[in-house]
């Protein structure tokens, strides 16, 4: 099929010839009446001459008169005529594809040479993944209190899921199991969004993990919305083209996961482009949501090649996301890079310090990873963290749908900000308790009757999962000493209550408010079963998720479970699993499994140390 572009450039070069062959038949006829009144001089006389002559010349010019203004009204009509062309294709041709064609000459570069760094930039680094230093067995009685952010995010999964099908294990302690846990979504039930934005649900089981601890499982169900209730949407792609996103698996897969985005998008939308190398700039300035022509051929034209600033992007993204500010709507910056930002203001305290300034002001941002080699997790994390957003890391198409199409609407809808957790355990019947995972997200306990206190977002349809481990103060065995100073829950002039094990408390503002709700729920021990195996498929698999996050990370607070335990209880806990990524998870498991297994095999030497070369060396005959 012939692009309309090409169309439009050939009527363009049409009108172009004609124009020439009017003019050169213009000239024409005015030569022919000049030479055919020359040739008359000689045959007449000099008065009769001059009266033919008197006449001809009024024909003519009436002639050249006529023609004149038939050629410049057909001129005319050719003008009227490409200006209309021109003003059909004017988003692609007359803006978008100059800048296209612009940037992609400024960017564009040859595969780049070793140790061929370009004018301010530094060599990337490696992939880095922060560690986490987990959360410790805290004692009831000296710290009844628990308070964390929420957090929807989900990259942690999705990088250990590459590493795991490249046949490696990721490093000691930089799995965030709540980002494990929260990938995955459970039977929670849907709330009255009349009453608060999510429901709260509870589940209590012994733990898999210690013979004698429980498992408290705490569940937040986001109220869901379909996209044609979500209103407009302002949204702008801040994409990285630099050097190295060139490889399959970063801008290509970034730019079909974009398409499919794009794909849900309809006429009220407004989607703007911003690339970012050595130097940013604008591809599209708020198109419309259902101009598919030009939005795909925006994204199919983006090439890699330069270094990375993307400070420089993320500003110019935040400018046109004010420029076409949606006041009630949606109003999003979504950054899809490797995270290898090595040009530029590279500080994390600044971006972050910009990032919060625009959530402000009502514009969020959603973090999409891509690609491996020198891949900056934490910055993604903390970026989408600070932005009100989600971070997703992007490692297949069938990934890309399912944030960007599946999950669309909890990715760009905030129907909750600001949620806080916070668990008081009772000390008359839990002595020990721990939270698993969630620690860069711990909150003082002042923190969270604190409105100022920045705290994580709920979208909508978002399910937010949440496990403690703990131990009864019956079963005795505690990782702690008992304290030689303090109440006695049995004489102590505190009163305790005999039938709550915690009371758990959430605080969320709406979003557009500027000040919390409260939600109470107690705890109470009689709902706990006697088993995991009488515990809900849900609550296994959470347990199941929890568990490969901590064995992958070295826990030294399991000493009941181990890779076989963890096969038995996934397989135990698949339910319904119409999508597959539970069965998925399990594959996962025994690939960690194997691999966990295989790095444990001692490297032994058969034969003696006896300066023998290794491997051995056949004697020369």
């Amino acid at each position: 099929m012939t692009h309309p572009l090409y169309l439009l450039n050939a009527q363009l070069v049409s009108i172009s010839l004609n124009k020439q062959r009017h003019n050169a038949a213009v000239s024409a006829l005015t030569l022919a009446i000049i030479l055919g009144l020359s040739g008359c001089m000689d045959k007449q006389t000099e008065s009769e001459s001059r009266t033919e002559l008197a006449t001809q010349a009024n024909e003519a010019a009436e002639q050249q008169a006529a023609l004149v203004q038939r050629v410049e009204a057909e001129r005319q009509a050719k003008i009227q005529h490409e200006n209309e062309l021109r003003a059909k294709s004017k988003d692609i041709h007359a803006e978008h594809m100059p800048t296209i064609a612009q940037y992609a000459a400024n960017t564009s570069v040859a595969a780049p040479r070793l140790n061929d760094g370009l004018q301010g930039a530094v060599l990337p680094k490696r992939n880095q993944f922060e560690k986490q230093v987990q959360n410790g067995i805290m004692v009831a009685g000296e710290i009844p209190v628990s308070t964390f952010s929420i957090d929807v995010d989900t990259g942690s999964y999705t990088t250990l899921r590459r590493m795991l099908k490249e046949g490696r294990l990721p490093q000691k302690e930089t799995l965030r199991v709540e980002e494990m846990l929260n990938y995955f979504s459970y039977d929670y039930p849907l709330p009255n969004k009349n009453e608060a934005p999510f429901s709260v649900t509870t589940e209590l089981a012994s733990s898999p993990y210690n013979d004698d601890m429980m498992l408290l499982r705490i569940g937040l169900k986001g109220y869901e919305q379909n996209k044609a209730e979500l209103g407009a949407s302002n949204l702008v792609f801040l994409l990285d083209v630099s050097g190295s996103m060139a490889s399959d698996d970063k801008l290509p897969l970034l730019q079909t996961a974009l398409k499919m985005l794009t794909q849900q998008l309809d006429a009220q939308d407004k989607v703007s482009i911003v690339v970012y190398a050595g130097a940013a700039g604008v591809v599209l300035d708020g198109a419309a949501g259902n101009d598919i022509q030009i939005l795909t051929y925006a994204l199919e034209q983006l090439t890699a090649g330069g270094s990375t600033n993307g400070a420089e992007g993320i500003q110019l993204a935040y400018q046109l996301a004010q420029k076409h500010f949606v006041k009630g709507g949606i109003n999003r910056v979504i950054l899809a890079t490797d995270g290898d930002f090595n040009v530029g203001t590279t500080n994390l305290d600044e971006l972050i310090d910009l990032v919060e300034a625009q959530k402000k002001h009502g514009i969020g941002l959603t973090t999409l990873g891509f690609g491996m080699g020198n891949y900056n997790d934490h910055l993604m994390e903390q970026l989408a963290d600070k932005g009100n957003g989600q971070y997703a890391y992007i490692d297949s198409v069938n990934e890309a749908r399912k944030v960007l199409v599946e999950q669309l609407t909890a990715t760009l809808l905030t129907i909750a900000k600001e949620v806080k957790v916070q668990v008081e355990f009772n000390p008359a019947l839990v002595s020990e308790y721990r939270l698993i995972g969630y620690e860069n997200r711990a909150l003082a306990r002042e923190d969270f009757n604190n409105d100022k206190v920045d705290a994580g977002e709920i979208g909508a349809g978002h399910t937010v999962t949440a496990l403690y481990e703990l131990r009864y103060v019956e079963t005795g065995h505690m990782a702690n000493d008992k304290l030689r100073y303090g109440y006695n829950p049995d004489t102590g002039s505190e009163k305790y209550s005999r039938d709550e094990i915690a009371y758990l408390k959430l605080r969320y503002q709406l979003p557009d408010a500027s000040n919390s709700q409260l939600l109470t729920y107690p705890i109470r021990a009689d709902q706990s079963v006697k088993t995991v195996d009488q515990a809900s498929d849900d609550f296994r698999f959470a347990a199941a998720v929890a568990g490969l996050g901590q064995l992958l990370n070295q826990s030294h607070y399991l000493h009941q479970f181990d890779y076989n335990k963890l096969r038995v209880l996934t397989r135990s806990a698949l339910g319904e699993d119409t999508m597959g990524y539970r069965h998925e998870f399990m594959q996962l498991v025994e690939t960690a499994t194997l691999l966990a297994q295989t790095n444990q095999v001692p490297i032994k030497k058969s034969f003696d140390a006896e300066n023998k070369p290794f491997p051995p060396q056949d004697k020369l005959h």
